[in-house]
């Protein structure tokens, strides 16, 4: 386990590695490593992200006063000395003097990694406008992994919707229709539909009324039939002047689906999304055309 935490202003860049020891179990050190520049790491700072207490600090010259995060000003829990301010007789040659390219090594009195959030350096003879620095830096948060797009059972393409809501005219797509090793994502059946039927001036995508998205579930007869059991879970529809292309078609579904997100909720997941869309339209499943309620020239998919 490492954590790094960076900084870098106009002259100055470096890099604090924290990591335990590998030929020295128990034992953890800080690599700060400067990228760009340099400059005399006078002293250390660094405490956890709990703000609260008295905080640590050194007086005089290698004090950290008036330094912040985000705002907010700093508490240490821990403050050490390295070097005092100044090159003196030894110049470039001083042990903590850090040239770019150059790494110095400290060993760190913690017992584990999680107490340090926050690292902090007060440094002098730096090549800044200001010839030294009070930095404070936090570990960046990493960013969020997207989430992956819902799949869904079957998506009807309406041209024509019905009195009781239903598709009267228009195409059904299931997953299994859309090409080898697609999932059915709202987009790879937009897609799909668009290849198939784009150019028919009548199923064109500016013709829908509605595209309705349902799942689908199964269930056996009395003759050991097996029947499709569609359920809606939610529908995007057409505004005023129709969808313009496949792109406002997708655009129209993702503002569906951000609407219908739960505005308190941490991170919804698929299937609670679909259960707060499916609350607001869900017709039965005999709400649906057979197919031969579809013109002649087009069988349901």
């Amino acid at each position: 386990m490492t954590k790094m935490f960076t900084y870098q202003e106009d002259g100055l860049a470096y890099t604090v590695t924290l990591y335990e020891d590998p030929d020295n179990p128990g034992t953890f050190l800080a690599d700060i490593t400067v990228n760009e520049g340099a400059m005399d790491v006078n002293a250390i700072y660094f405490g956890d992200d709990d703000f609260s207490g008295d905080s640590a600090g050194l007086k005089g010259p290698l004090n950290m006063n008036g330094a912040q995060l985000h705002g907010q000003h700093m508490q240490w829990d821990t403050a050490v000395q390295l070097s005092s301010p100044g090159l003196g007789p030894e110049g470039e040659e001083k042990e903590t003097y850090v040239s770019n390219g150059e790494t110095l090594t400290i060993e760190l009195n913690i017992n584990s990694l999680d107490e340090i959030d926050v690292f902090g350096i007060r440094a002098t003879s730096t090549t800044t406008e200001s010839g030294s620095i009070k930095a404070v830096s936090d570990q960046p948060e990493e960013p969020e992994e997207p989430e992956d797009d819902p799949a869904y059972d079957k998506v009807g393409f309406g041209v024509a919707i019905g009195e009781n809501g239903g598709i009267e005219n228009g195409v059904f797509v299931r997953e299994d229709d859309l090409p080898e090793g697609q999932e059915g994502t709202f987009a790879n059946y937009v897609n799909y539909y668009q290849e198939q039927y784009g150019d028919d001036p009548e199923f064109a995508i500016s013709q829908l009324e509605s595209v309705v998205v349902y799942d689908v579930s199964f269930e056996v007869d009395e003759n050991g039939d097996i029947l499709e059991i569609p359920n809606e879970l939610f529908r995007v529809d057409a505004p005023e002047e129709g969808f313009q292309d496949a792109d406002a078609l997708i655009a129209a579904y993702e503002e569906t689906i951000d609407s219908a997100a739960p505005e308190e909720a941490e991170e919804p997941d698929g299937a609670d999304l679909l259960a707060a869309l499916s609350l607001e339209t869900n017709f039965e499943a005999d709400a649906f055309p057979n197919d031969d309620m579809l013109e002649d020239e087009y069988e349901m998919i």
